[in-house]
C-alpha cells in the first residue's frame, strides 16, 4: 500500500478542478511538498495561498504540452523541492461539442498535444529517476470517453484512448521489469467542474469532484490499476460497457446506450471553460 505521507507530490492542472482537490487532500494525508503545475497564473497564486495553511506548496507556471518548458520546470523543481515521488498527470482540456467536420486542426493539435503528449513528456521527466530508486507511483487521469465513443467530443475522447493506452502499457512494461514503481488509470465519467459546464447526463448523474478526488487518492495508495486497464469508473462500470458493446449488434447498442442512457446527447447543451 503506497501513502502519502513524507512524499513530494506533483501535479499537472494542479490549480483547478480535480487536480486541486487532489493536492489539497495530499497535504492533509501528510505529503512533504506539493508541486502545482498549470498554465492559469491567477489560479496559481489563489491555490497558493488558499493551501499555505495545509503545508509546503511550490507552483510553477508551466505550458506542459511545451516539452522544452516541461523540462526547465522539472529542473528547477529538482533544485528547489527535490525528486517527485508521486506524479498526477490531471491537466486536461475540451475545446467545444462541434461535430468532427467542423474541428480545426488547430483544436486537434492542442487537444492531442495536452491531453496525449503532454503527461508521456511530463512521465519521462520523472520516471527514469524513479525506476532508478526503485519506487514511484504515476497517475494518469484519463476518462471514460476513453473507453465509449461519443458524438460531438471525437478528439477529445481519441486524446483519451491514448493516454488509457499508453498509460496501462507503462505499468505493464514496469511489472516486467520487476519494478516497484507503480502506475494507475484513472477514467472518471462527467464531473461537476467548470470543464464540464453545459453536459447533461439523462440517466447517470455528474459526479461531485470531491467524491472523484477521493477516488483517485485510494487507488493510489491501494496501487489499483496494477493487474487491469481500469481501475474504477464512475458511476457505471465501463467493464459492463464494453462487454456490451461485444455481445450486442452496434445498432442496439447505440440504441440502448446513446439513445435510451442518453450517453450521445451529453454534449448537446456543452459550453466548457471555454464559452465562459
Amino acid at each position: 500500500m503506497s501513502s502519502f505521507k513524507e512524499k513530494r507530490v506533483l501535479i499537472t492542472g494542479g490549480a483547478s478542478g480535480i487536480g486541486k482537490i487532489v493536492g489539497r487532500m495530499s497535504l492533509e494525508k501528510g505529503a512533504s511538498a506539493l508541486v502545482i503545475w498549470d498554465i492559469n497564473q491567477q489560479n496559481i497564486d489563489a491555490t497558493v495561498a488558499e493551501f499555505a495553511a495545509f503545508g509546503k506548496v511550490f507552483a510553477y507556471r508551466v505550458d506542459v504540452s511545451d516539452e522544452s518548458s516541461v523540462a526547465q520546470a522539472y529542473e528547477r523543481v529538482r533544485q528547489e523541492v527535490g525528486a517527485v515521488d508521486i506524479l498526477i498527470n490531471g491537466a486536461g482540456i475540451i475545446t467545444g461539442n462541434n461535430y468532427f467536420d467542423a474541428v480545426t486542426s488547430a483544436e486537434i493539435h492542442r487537444t492531442m498535444n495536452i491531453n496525449a503528449t503532454a503527461p508521456m513528456i511530463v512521465a519521462q521527466q520523472m520516471l527514469p529517476e524513479m525506476v532508478a530508486r526503485d519506487s514511484g507511483h504515476i497517475c494518469n487521469i484519463a476518462s471514460a470517453g476513453g473507453l465509449i465513443s461519443n458524438p460531438r467530443m471525437a478528439v477529445y475522447a481519441a486524446s483519451k484512448w491514448a493516454v488509457i493506452g499508453w498509460s496501462d502499457s507503462v505499468r505493464i512494461e514496469l511489472r516486467e521489469r520487476k519494478s516497484r514503481v507503480r502506475v494507475t488509470t484513472v477514467a472518471p465519467y462527467y464531473t461537476k467542474t467548470g470543464m464540464f459546464d453545459g453536459v447533461r447526463s439523462r440517466v447517470l448523474p455528474l459526479l461531485e469532484p470531491e467524491y472523484v478526488a477521493r477516488k483517485i487518492v485510494r487507488a493510489i495508495e491501494h496501487n489499483t490499476g496494477f493487474q487491469c486497464i481500469m481501475n474504477f469508473v464512475v458511476p457505471l462500470s465501463m467493464h459492463f460497457v464494453r462487454a456490451m458493446q461485444g455481445l450486442l449488434p452496434t445498432a442496439v447498442f447505440d440504441w440502448l446506450f446513446g439513445e435510451v442512457v442518453g450517453i450521445y446527447h451529453t454534449m448537446d447543451n456543452f459550453t466548457g471553460r471555454i464559452k465562459r
